[in-house]
């Protein structure tokens, strides 16, 4: 269930709360007229079922509160009463509820804030994982794909082609380039300190570089981690699941890949170099075409299901 609180105007509330009152997914409908403040306005706060969510703010949207209003919705984390009345509104596909489609723009478009911090936690994470590949520290550089934050940027791209909405995949790319030349450029500068004081691990320096290897080899192993890891990303995003979320953050190599172009480089390995700039452009171009497609399939498949059952989309 989710929360709803609306501040419309006078003129619009009339229709709002005809149409809430009528509407059997709602509860808790509650209205305090010229109530709001900044902007001013009718408070309407009402709860709505999951399965109703996507209609009802389409709704919202057609009477122009988006626009010239406050809305802001919320999660529900329990409801202590009776809703077997309701039951028809609960109705999963497959104990799925519809994904509520505002809210994982919302959700997207909050965390792809391109700010001094995102730049700062790429190249933080760069050296994080040129610290796991020179010591050959698969813990290390796990550490580094938790920290790294450019599946924000990957995600808002993949929800820009889904929803033809050019601005943020501009803006995605654009921030994933500058983001990770600065990494590697820091991961060089780095390497190169690193080398300059003759700190490097023995083994390293020798050719026993496991962990590297694992990066700058991409093949097919590759495609179908990446592969896997964009659908994932997407439905957990969607259906609100955060664990498998973090499953992602660890289980592709964008970051570490980035970092292995600075310590190849640094180090004069031309063909390493070049094998991790491979996996990193790999990486990044599926997460973003599979992220984009599990969007789109979502969409077509609830929207046939949903369709089939007289319900809106």
């Amino acid at each position: 269930m989710l929360q709803v609180r609306v501040v419309s105007p006078p003129a619009v509330t009339e229709r709002l709360v005809e149409y809430l009152t009528a509407h059997d997914g709602v509860i808790n409908l509650a209205i305090g007229p010229s109530e709001a403040r900044l902007p001013d306005g009718d408070m309407v706060q009402f709860d709505v079922m999951r399965s109703a969510a996507n209609g009802v703010l389409a709704e919202l949207r057609g009477l122009g509160l988006y626009r010239s209003s406050s809305v802001i919705v919320q999660e529900v984390d329990a409801a202590l009463a009776d809703t077997a009345g309701r039951a028809d509104w609960q109705a999963t596909y497959h104990g799925e509820y519809a994904p509520v489609w505002d809210v994982v723009a919302a959700n997207i478009n909050e965390t792809a804030a391109y700010s001094p911090s995102f730049y700062a936690l790429l190249a933080f994470a760069g050296i994080i994982a040129a610290c796991g590949i020179l010591t050959n520290s698969q813990i290390l550089v796990v550490g580094a794909m938790v920290v790294g934050p450019e599946y924000n940027a990957i995600v808002a791209i993949a929800l820009g082609i889904e929803r033809r909405d050019w601005a943020p995949l501009r803006r995605g790319l654009l921030a994933l380039l500058v983001g990770f030349a600065l990494a590697i450029a820091v991961v060089l500068l780095f390497s190169l300190c690193i080398r300059g004081l003759g700190k490097p691990a023995e083994s390293f320096l020798h050719g026993a570089r496991p962990v590297s290897s694992l990066i700058n080899a991409p093949n097919l192993y590759s495609v179908v981690v990446a592969v896997v890891a964009g659908i994932v990303g997407v439905l957990s995003l969607t259906l609100a699941k955060a664990g498998p979320l973090v499953g992602v953050f660890i289980s592709i190599t964008t970051i570490p890949a980035a970092a292995d172009i600075g310590v190849s480089g640094a180090f004069g390995f031309g063909s390493e170099a070049l094998g991790s700039f491979y996996q990193l452009l790999l990486n990044v171009g599926l997460l973003i075409i599979v992220g984009a497609l599990t969007m789109r399939g979502q969409r077509l498949i609830w929207r046939r299901w949903l369709g089939a059952r007289g319900e809106p989309d």
